[in-house]
């Protein structure tokens, strides 16, 4: 069929056609991902075992569509608390074998298991002492047997209308890498600061990393007044650091009220004016308040909790040492 046929035939096909091929394509990949999971046994913890042992890193290699997925595995492991890289096998025969160590741990994948290009650099792995543990979706292939520890990702069938693009057996071959990386990081208590530091650039690990000392408002910058002032004088202090609130501490600094703008407002709507007013007489009494040393996402939890805009930050003996408000938060790019 010419291409502008086959172009016309997919524009014209109906929705509904082509939704049930998508429902179709999922279905079969779904259930080739539980029977992969039914089917798991000592091999896998096997598996596990290697790398949680390895004493260097963790080598992925494989070819085409095999090769994308073990690169995808690769960074998994490496983000997960794993050293570990992509290793081509084409160039891996061209010099790139000198990467391997008798340290490390090689996953190697090929749906066929009798991909040349792996094949041809497999005796030099196990000759340099490195472990293999292989997937692939035939258990009885030279890579099979030639390894370490053979993870089996076969499929009864291929998502593809035509059985020949590898996707069902892709995505087994992915789940199954996601398995290991998953319970080697259990294994190894790996926690999200951990997580987080691997990913100091990207949001995960702004959110994780990032602390309330690093995003408040210090020295001059916090607005407070002593408890014996009066009320102009926390309009002054509102108006001076433009946060939309100012903290009232007492001797020893720490806070004991808040005073708002909403405050004000409300003060007005009631006909309460300001003239000679305390401050103490009409601030709100225990302010909402968060330790310096906590995560800013958990500012964020208290501020949407509590529906309030700011917060003050106390250090461990409850002094007032800071102040920050959702606009700090979004500069901070913590929300």
């Amino acid at each position: 069929m010419s291409p502008s046929l086959t172009q016309t035939h997919l524009q014209h096909a109906p929705t509904a056609s082509r939704l049930q091929l998508a429902r179709k394509v999922l279905g079969i990949e779904a259930r080739e991902i539980q029977a992969l999971a039914n089917r798991l046994d000592a091999s896998f913890d096997a598996a596990v075992q290697l790398i949680l042992h390895c004493q260097g890193r963790v080598v992925v290699s494989g070819m085409g569509k095999s090769g994308h997925i073990g690169g995808k595995i690769a960074a998994t492991l490496a983000s997960t608390g794993t050293p570990a890289f992509f290793m081509h096998p084409a160039e891996a025969s061209h010099g790139d074998l000198g990467m391997i160590t008798n340290g490390d741990v090689v996953i190697a994948l090929s749906n066929s298991g009798e991909s040349d290009e792996l094949l041809n650099i497999l005796p030099t792995i196990k000759r340099l002492g490195a472990k293999v543990i292989s997937i692939t979706g035939a258990p009885n292939s030279t890579l099979a047997k030639e390894s370490d520890v053979h993870l089996s990702a076969a499929v009864a069938e291929e998502a593809c209308p035509l059985g020949l693009s590898p996707t069902a057996s892709t995505t087994a071959a992915l789940a199954l890498g996601d398995a290991l990386a998953v319970c080697v990081l259990d294994c190894r208590e790996f926690s999200a600061e951990d997580f987080a530091r691997s990913h100091p650039g990207g949001n995960i690990g702004r959110k994780l990393l990032t602390r309330v000392k690093d995003v408040m408002r210090t020295g001059n910058s916090i607005p407070s007044i002593n408890e014996g002032e009066l009320l102009s004088s926390a309009l002054t202090e509102m108006t001076k650091k433009g946060l939309g609130l100012t903290a009232i501490v007492n001797a020893a600094k720490q806070p004991i009220g808040v005073f708002t703008d909403g405050d004000l407002r409300r003060m007005f709507a009631v006909g309460i004016y300001t003239n000679g007013a305390k401050i103490i007489d009409v601030m709100h009494t225990k302010p909402n308040t968060i330790h310096q040393h906590q995560l800013a996402v958990e500012a964020v939890e208290i501020m949407e909790d509590k529906k309030i805009n700011a917060l003050l930050v106390i250090d461990e003996t409850g002094k007032l040492v800071g102040a920050f408000n959702m606009h700090d938060l979004l500069k901070a790019k913590v929300v």
